[in-house]
């Protein structure tokens, strides 16, 4: 497996990739939607805000993973959520979305990321290092419908996440749908 972090050269490929493992998920609306969040990113969001990583087989897009900017403007850390991610149906469970959540933790690490989210399951995420994070402790940029899916890591290894104030994220996360 391959993994390259420039999505330009595979955008088209990555948004196919998450409408159809969103779709045979979720259903046609969840997929669309998933689709249009991924191509907004891809085309909206600065390049110093956004982290994506493809994993590749061969010539075959098999997994994607996008990281992307949150801003806690009381707390001076640098804050990343993953949001979202997305592996071929043929290829789950054999080890390919936790290779692109380790790779991405590791290359937000090395650009001191302090810390990253992600909104989720904590049966996945969990093996990847995330905990529960409570709103008190890190607020969510809108309402979540889910609580319990509110996760965390610090990258600095200081212990449990906590972020101070209010938060925001990029423009294309900021819809209710998807919180």
């Amino acid at each position: 497996m391959k993994m390259t972090s420039d999505p330009t050269e595979d955008a088209a490929d990555i948004v196919a990739l998450f409408q159809m493992t969103f779709t045979r998920s979720e259903g046609a609306a969840e997929g669309a939607a998933i689709a249009g969040l991924v191509s907004d990113m891809l085309a909206q969001v600065a390049a110093s805000d956004i982290l994506v990583l493809s994993a590749h087989e061969g010539d075959r897009l098999i997994g994607a993973v996008i990281f992307t900017r949150m801003d806690y403007p009381q707390d001076p850390r640098q804050v990343f959520i993953l949001s979202p991610m997305a592996v071929a149906p043929d290829r789950q469970g054999q080890g390919v979305g936790l290779a692109l959540l380790q790779e991405g933790l590791a290359r937000l690490r090395a650009r001191g990321v302090d810390v990253v989210l992600t909104y989720g399951d904590i049966g996945f995420y969990g093996r990847g290092g995330f905990a529960p994070v409570p709103q008190e402790c890190a607020a969510a940029p809108l309402p979540l419908t889910y609580p319990e899916g509110w996760l965390g890591q610090d990258l600095t290894g200081s212990g449990p996440v906590t972020l101070t104030g209010p938060s925001r994220c990029v423009a294309p996360l900021e819809k209710p749908a998807f919180w």
